[in-house]
């Protein structure tokens, strides 16, 4: 017969030790969160260690990576912590208005730069103490299948390293919870006076040069396949990794470049940049609030999703 574990043995502390030198990959951060001393918190995970036979987190230059073991274990001890908030939380309800929480949101930066002003108007108002972390999303790269081109956001949250992530796409695994925000399309942005405003025909969009946002360099996306679509082509003269870089570009040559419609009508005008429709018709993606589904059980995290989509962008 096997022995049963002692819980009462058991500090479950250091479970949270855990979790925050999973997601903060550095002892000394970790410490600070939780108010501990660097040492304190390395020898809890000497105990932790000890309790589950594995080393868990290997040194670095730059802090700590978990090992192969704690990847395993970190979305099952996510799913207690998770549990046990939600049974505290019922005893002391999450109040907005008084809470000290940090929150972390993943999202492109086409997506972040259009959320993140409303959401903190929002939380200046509602929850002056609560702090928000963004973090850039890429896709993966040389992935054609949306489920697979954002896996790493699905693992990041599962991981508990961040809270909610925002994604353009609907193909999202059954295990998460999704709440579409808002619809988003294209628009061709360039330089205020850029001849090409006055005459938008697709013929002259494929003569113009064009900027591409691509993280990983890639000139061909979403607009090359329509345009392909149509018997045209264009010639992208430059790529830059993302959205805000573009603004500044485009204000000081004559490029255009195919930004996400709510980002432009924020965003543009600062740079000196106006903005039309596409001669031509481009994808539209759904924006969507993302998250495991017993994340919903922690009141501070459904209460931002909730937050979220008070804030959505409105229809320029």
């Amino acid at each position: 017969m096997l022995n049963q574990i002692d819980l009462s043995r058991i500090d479950l502390n250091l479970l949270v030790l855990f979790e925050a030198v999973l997601e903060e990959r550095h002892v000394g951060r970790a410490a600070e969160r939780l108010n501990l001393t660097s040492s304190a918190v390395s020898h809890g995970l000497g105990r932790l260690r000890r309790l589950m036979n594995d080393p868990l987190f290997l040194r670095t230059p730059k802090g700590v990576v978990p090992t192969a073991r704690a990847l395993e274990l970190a979305a099952p001890i996510a799913d207690v912590l998770a549990r046990l908030r939600s049974v505290l939380s019922s005893a002391e309800p999450f109040d907005p208005a008084t809470s000290g929480r940090r929150f972390t949101i993943a999202a492109p930066d086409g997506i972040s730069a259009v959320l993140l002003a409303p959401l903190l108007a929002e939380l200046y108002r509602r929850a002056p103490g609560i702090d928000i972390a963004i973090r850039q999303l890429l896709p993966a790269q040389g992935e054609s299948a949306p489920e697979r081109a954002w896996r790493g956001a699905f693992a990041d949250l599962e991981e508990r390293l961040t809270d909610i992530a925002v994604l353009p796409t609907g193909h999202i695994p059954e295990r998460f919870h999704v709440s579409g925000l808002y619809d988003e399309d294209f628009v061709v942005a360039m330089r205020a006076g850029h001849a090409f405003a006055g005459e938008p025909t697709l013929e002259r969009y494929c003569d113009e040069q064009h900027l591409v946002v691509s993280p990983g360099g890639d000139p061909h996306g979403f607009v090359d396949e329509a345009l392909a679509g149509r018997g045209c082509r264009r010639r992208v003269a430059l790529t830059v990794p993302n959205f805000m870089f573009a603004l500044t570009i485009l204000a000081e040559t004559n490029l255009l470049c195919a930004l996400p419609r709510r980002f432009a009508a924020m965003h543009a005008a600062r740079f000196g940049l106006q903005s039309v429709d596409a001669p031509l018709e481009l994808a539209r993606f759904r924006i969507n609030a993302v998250l495991p589904k017993v994340a919903l059980m922690d009141a501070g995290v459904a209460w931002l999703l909730a937050v979220l989509e008070d804030a959505r962008p409105p229809i320029p």
